[in-house]
């Protein structure tokens, strides 16, 4: 086991990612459930704003454990166009499955960000976060998603990951950091002391936590930028004066 839980490894990755530290142009996305643990740990750590970013696969028809495309976060949708044509998958049919799959998309948008809208990433430095990489096949359709939305850069950010997965997602992403790659992996859970399953509840309450986190520290950085200019323009009307 190399990490006690995700929070410890959300702290260790963050040691990884200290180039992008207190960065304005930074912006950590977490994979929800298990990625939001990770990343919140992640964006505190770094001083950088968090926030989910929502991937759902669109199962193709009496195969839905084999992905014909994804949604994700802001209203995007990527087909795998290999799969759609294999299938015979008419458009009629791909739409009905990405209504029921925005259907339950919106539903998680609505019970972890209330109503915080998503954020624009457009020039932005993209932290894109989940607890683990096996198969990598939710993080290829986040990315795939998220790079429609003009993001600078994408950063791929994981505790543990499989060697030929991470390898596979630098062809995606413009840098991969996955702070442990044994092998084999087996499985992720097997390198985390505790897995729990990460609830909606905690997913919500480690959402408002960074974003009151973040509210604080701009305004302790508006003080700050106050405080220094009263002192600059103190100093100015008293040489002034002699």
């Amino acid at each position: 086991m190399e990490f006690r839980n995700r929070s410890d490894a959300g702290r260790r990755l963050a040691e990884k990612l200290m180039v992008y530290a207190n960065r304005p142009d930074v912006l950590v996305l977490a994979l929800p459930r298990g990625g939001v643990p990770v990343g919140f740990e992640a964006a505190r750590a770094l001083h950088v704003p968090l926030d989910v970013f929502l991937v759902r696969k669109l199962g193709a028809p009496g195969r839905e454990e084999l992905a014909m495309g994804a949604i994700a976060s802001g209203d995007v949708r990527v087909l795998n166009e290999d799969v759609v044509h294999a299938l015979g998958v008419p458009a009629a049919v791909i739409d009905v499955v990405t209504a029921k799959e925005a259907q339950e998309l919106r539903r998680r948008e609505e019970t972890y960000r209330d109503d915080r809208s998503f954020p624009d990433v457009r020039g932005k430095t993209v932290i894109l976060v989940d607890d683990g990489l096996a198969t990598g096949s939710t993080m290829r359709a986040a990315i795939a998603a998220l790079r429609r939305q003009g993001p600078a850069r994408i950063v791929v950010a994981v505790p543990v990951g499989a060697v030929e997965t991470c390898d596979e997602l630098r062809t995606l992403a413009d840098e991969v950091v996955c702070a442990r790659t044994p092998e084999p992996l087996w499985a992720v859970g097997i390198w985390y002391e505790d897995f729990t399953q990460t609830t909606d509840e905690e997913v919500h309450d480690l959402l408002e936590r960074a974003a009151a986190q973040q509210k604080s520290e701009k305004t302790d950085r508006e003080s700050t930028k106050e405080r220094k200019h009263g002192t600059e323009m103190y100093s100015e009307s008293s040489l002034s004066s002699h």
